[in-house]
């Protein structure tokens, strides 16, 4: 038994195959740094909302534009994404024989670089967005913002009704080829890495050494004498973009642990610990308001929603700042500015909570 599992721990000798734990390994390592980055923009935005609430808004396509910057560094570099980097692996070109085969210091050959930026930054990009369309949806579809014979109702519906299963195929797929992977049936953990043409392998010492020796060239290269303005900008943009993804690259080296410390913190099998370590009474309302008959943001009559100006048809409370609303108003003002309207604390569908009454 111990021979047939040995190739799930050891790489064998002829690709240098990394074990399952590797590969698994570097690919939760951005699946944690998301998650941790996106509670510290919400942390900033709530503690300062005129200043940070941009970020929070707009955090998916920040974030993306950043992965882009420092996976096409990483991938032209060293040949590997920055998780792949952080666990000394490398993307090997599929066809490539061991005579022939690219040191990871020259970078993947822009076909494969292009594929790999695709399936590492759009596809998830694309999910993230799809995933929140999906629950934008089930939203609608709970509290009936559309009339119900409306077609696009009758669209999103069956839309709603497939998703699940489409996703289960999805996962199901990479799932099957990662036991594939684990059997020795496959030379990809994910299907992903196949359409890219590209397979994991580890970094050997000829690349380890190729690897420092570029870093120290580049540390030392002279810039040329004459060159022309277009030249100047050129290498000027090259060198910041550059400097940007590796500030980028160490600060993420730096700061992996801690993210993922988020991550185990933030788990939701910690919840329950971390309600009790950290249980405080219910705050005050806000006293930066202004509360007198004079404010133009907070009707006089308490039954009237701040945003229509009208008695209240369906009360429903944001959760993020305690101010109550017709729900048709300010579902679609969150939907819309994902802030507070009165507050301008950042705010998502999800936390609308409507109210009932005995008269209900």
């Amino acid at each position: 038994m111990a021979e047939h599992g040995a190739h799930i721990t050891a790489a064998s000798v002829v690709d240098d195959q990394p074990s399952i734990f590797e590969v698994v390994a570097q690919d939760s390592l951005m699946t944690a740094v998301r998650p941790a980055l996106q509670h510290v923009v919400k942390v900033l935005a709530e503690s300062n909302p005129a200043h940070y609430s941009f970020f929070w808004r707009w955090f998916d396509e920040i974030f993306t534009l950043l992965d882009l910057l420092l996976q096409q560094h990483y991938l032209s570099k060293t040949s590997a994404s920055f998780s792949e980097n952080f666990y000394g692996l490398k993307r090997i070109v599929m066809g490539d024989t061991q005579k022939l085969q690219r040191l990871a210091s020259a970078g993947l050959p822009k076909q494969q670089l292009w594929k790999s930026i695709m399936f590492l930054v759009l596809l998830p990009y694309l999910k993230v967005k799809l995933e929140k369309l999906v629950s934008s949806l089930r939203e609608e579809d709970e509290y009936s913002i559309h009339p119900p014979s409306s077609l696009w109702k009758q669209f999103y519906r069956a839309f709603l009704a497939a998703y699940p299963f489409v996703n289960m195929a999805w996962e199901g797929w990479f799932l099957v080829q990662q036991l594939r992977y684990i059997l020795g049936k496959a030379q990809h953990h994910s299907p992903l890495l196949s359409l890219a043409g590209v397979r994991l392998g580890r970094l050997t010492v000829q690349d380890i050494q190729a690897l420092e020796h570029k870093a120290a060239e580049a540390s030392v290269t002279p810039q040329p004498a004459s060159s022309s303005i277009g030249e100047k900008i050129k290498s000027a943009l090259k060198k910041a973009m550059g400097g940007a993804a590796l500030s980028l690259s160490k600060g993420l080296s730096v700061g992996v642990f801690f993210l993922q410390f988020l991550e185990w913190w933030y788990s939701s099998e910690n919840q329950e610990t971390i309600k009790s370590l950290t249980a405080l009474p219910t705050p005050p309302p806000p006293v930066h308001l202004n509360y007198n008959s004079d404010s133009p943001l907070l009707p006089k009559m308490k039954t009237v929603c701040p945003l229509c100006r009208k008695n209240r048809v369906n009360d429903t409370v944001l959760a993020t700042s305690g101010y109550v609303f017709c729900y048709r108003c300010v579902f679609n003002y969150v939907r819309s500015h994902q802030a507070c309207p009165i507050t301008g604390y950042p705010t998502e569908v999800q936390h609308l909570i409507k109210l009932y009454s005995p008269e209900n």
